[in-house]
């Protein structure tokens, strides 16, 4: 019998259910010293099915202990995604007077009476013991609206401007904001998103929040987040995208142009991801469903099926095509860092790629690449004498490469295999290059956060080999750096 978390394809330093489905990530919230994860669970198999809230807690959003299931489904339905908040002056009445408590906000998914016709609507649930029990209000629906079918996944904010708690609601293709004073009476404040960004599919897993801009406080701008469901026809299947605006506490202005879809991550595997409420220090983490809906339920896993992706910080920052996204592994992952090998200052010439073993079988690999007079070069990792992961830049057409075609397992989906792309520019003939390779996946970070592409793998053995090479011309390696990594389950 396998050990658990010892499991072919099982991540070493993502979070992954103990067993069983998961998808989305849920009810993020700081409290009590604790990054508490929730997530979309099905106890009873390893494909899609009526929804709980599984549970997970840490201390630094890299080791996590398993906690009981949060929240189980009733005579209102199963239990879709949403978010937690912290009450902290007990707008609810739910709590003793001082002492904060939990609340989770999530959508009630079930069926209108005497019909098959699908119900969707937004109930609570409180928690005064630091989230391990949860009590449903007696009041629950708290909001619903006969008219949309797809209205779900209520991400919640208190917005200090107008003293009111905020929710961003997915309702079909659009987002649709309320308000409230009280988290239990809802009304409705604005609608966004009829015609600007991309509609490929229904709108799923929106947040809200604001961020300074280059780190300037004062000089602020909010982010919408909206996930993409697939509908089978594009070639990436769901993806998430984002918004950059203004936010008044009742309506969001996108500073974009309708046509301008903005996209979080280019990769195959990010999907559903919403940001931590609570957070103290000031930062904005996100973390996201490391998978995607076109092949979610056929991966190649038994005892469990999915994993989130490493947590992110997100800020903003100006650059070449204006104020743009950044992400970046959150610090706490150096918690996990080992031995490091270093080089600096190679050349590779066209035809003549270098290579280096790599023993180790969880690594973070950082690398500054120069063109000199090169028209593609990159790095592979080869997993096993007929298997590699493939990533590179493509400088004629402004590309970030990274090519699982040849990675490993694959035959479970016809649209796995694929060359993922993302729009790159160099930076004085410069790139970074910052690649996390678990045993199941590889997030790359590409000019320190401004592209993340994120991609599932399935490859027999993790890494033998890493390889260097350039086409057409010369390339110069500035620096390398390949940093063993350690597992997070003992």
């Amino acid at each position: 019998m396998t050990q658990t978390y010892k499991e072919k394809y099982r991540p070493q330093f993502h979070f992954s259910p103990q067993e069983k489905w998961m998808n989305d990530p849920n009810g993020m919230v700081f409290f009590n010293d604790e990054y508490h994860l929730f997530y979309q669970y099905h106890p009873f198999s390893t494909t899609w099915g009526p929804m709980h809230w599984g549970h997970a807690v840490s201390k630094d959003m890299i080791h996590w202990e398993q906690l009981p299931i949060a929240l189980y489904p009733d005579e209102h339905g199963a239990v879709f995604s949403g978010s937690a908040v912290v009450d902290w002056k007990n707008t609810t009445g739910f709590f003793e007077e001082n002492q904060p408590g939990l609340v989770a906000i999530y959508t009630s998914a079930g069926t209108y009476p005497d019909s098959d016709r699908t119900c969707q609507r937004q109930s609570l649930a409180y928690s005064k013991d630091s989230g391990r029990t949860w009590v449903k209000y007696e009041g629950n629906p708290v909001l619903s609206d006969i008219a949309i079918t797809d209205f779900r996944d209520p991400k919640v904010f208190w917005h200090e401007e107008t003293r009111k708690w905020v929710m961003v609601l997915a309702t079909g293709q659009t987002i649709t904001i309320y308000t409230s004073s009280n988290l239990k009476e809802w009304e409705f404040a604005s609608e966004f998103g009829h015609k600007s960004g991309s509609h490929d599919g229904v709108w799923e897993c929106p947040d809200l929040f604001k961020l300074p801009v280059d780190g300037e406080q004062g000089n602020e701008k909010w982010v919408m987040i909206v996930s993409i469901g697939d509908n089978g026809e594009t070639k990436e299947g769901s993806r998430t995208q984002y918004f950059i605006g203004e936010f008044d506490g009742i309506t969001f202005v996108n500073d974009n142009d309708e046509a301008t879809t903005l996209w979080l991550d280019y990769g195959r595997d990010n999907y559903a991801g919403v940001s931590w409420s609570d957070i103290q220090d000031g930062r904005r983490i996100y973390i996201g469903w490391m998978s995607n809906w076109r092949y979610a339920n056929q991966v190649p896993t038994k005892e469990w099926r999915s994993a989130m992706t490493l947590p992110r910080e997100l800020t903003l920052a100006t650059i070449r095509d204006g104020i743009r996204v950044i992400q970046k592994p959150v610090k706490e992952v150096n918690s996990i860092k080992l031995e490091n090998f270093v080089l600096q200052e190679m050349t590779i010439e066209s035809g003549k790629a270098l290579s280096f073993p790599v023993n180790k079988q969880l690594i973070e690999i950082n690398i500054e690449l120069e063109k000199e007079s090169s028209n593609q070069f990159g790095l592979v990792i080869r997993h096993s004498e007929t298997e590699n992961t493939k990533v590179s830049i493509d400088v004629l057409n402004d590309l970030l490469l990274v090519d699982r075609t040849q990675s490993g397992e694959y035959n479970f989906s016809s649209s796995f295999p694929s060359v993922q792309e993302a729009p790159i520019v160099l930076k004085n003939n410069r790139v970074k290059l910052q690649l996390f390779m678990d045993t199941s996946s590889i997030e790359v970070f590409a000019n320190d956060g401004e592209i993340a592409v994120t991609s599932l793998i399935f490859p027999s053995e993790l890494s033998k080999e890493l390889v260097l090479f350039s086409n057409d011309g010369i390339t110069n390696v500035v620096d390398l750096k390949i940093t063993e990594l350690d597992t997070i389950w003992k």
